[in-house]
């Protein structure tokens, strides 16, 4: 009998835990294939065909523009790399024959609503450049796990995409027990909180 109350009384402590929050789903709805998005800080190579003088990397500045030698203030944000070229080729077209433009994003930064942002009880809570097939557990390996005052399975995710609703994720089973059934896929702009336990 003490038994059993003890178990309903853990079974109670559990779901107090998590908030009643429903689970994260383990693989986040995809619409397509994902196209990066150039954000401020990334790097850009930009290559111009038959015209090595005009090929360069330049920064995407905080405002989310380019310049180069013959191209002004092109906005990069939000776009991707061949929508970037385009414009380039655009802009180039008035003075160089038929130019053929190549971008490559060599340092990945992203836009900012498309971050995922790890706050609270991480050893290097952060934001992360959103990529492909990213995974919860690809997201604690990048901010080097928990700390030891961290409640890892009363984490939660808010999740934009889904219009801010907010999902149970039990991170301490995932990296402290290899609990692989607790992985979920993120999404562009997810938020990860992993509050502090109490001891």
């Amino acid at each position: 009998m003490a038994f059993g109350l003890l178990f309903s009384a853990l079974g109670g402590c559990s779901s107090y835990r998590s908030g009643g929050l429903p689970a994260a789903p383990v693989a986040a709805a995809q619409s397509g294939e994902y196209n990066y998005l150039v954000g401020p800080g990334d790097t850009l190579n930009i290559i111009v065909w038959r015209n090595p003088e005009l090929s360069m990397t330049v920064p995407v500045r905080p405002d989310g523009k380019i310049s180069t030698p013959l191209v002004d203030e092109l906005v990069a944000q939000g776009k991707t790399t061949v929508e970037i070229a385009r414009d380039v080729e655009k802009t180039l077209n008035t003075l160089v024959r038929d130019p053929v433009v190549t971008v490559i994003v060599t340092n990945f930064v992203g836009p900012y609503s498309e971050q995922v942002r790890v706050v609270g009880e991480a050893t290097r809570p952060q934001a992360l450049p959103f990529k492909q097939k990213m995974t919860l557990l690809d997201v604690m390996i990048a901010v080097g796990g928990l700390t030891d005052f961290a409640d890892g399975n009363a984490a939660s995710l808010t999740r934009p995409s889904d219009g801010g609703k907010r999902y149970a994720v039990r991170i301490k089973d995932l990296v402290k027990r290899g609990d692989i059934s607790a992985n979920v896929e993120m999404r562009p702009g997810d938020v990860l909180i992993i509050p502090q336990g109490w001891f």
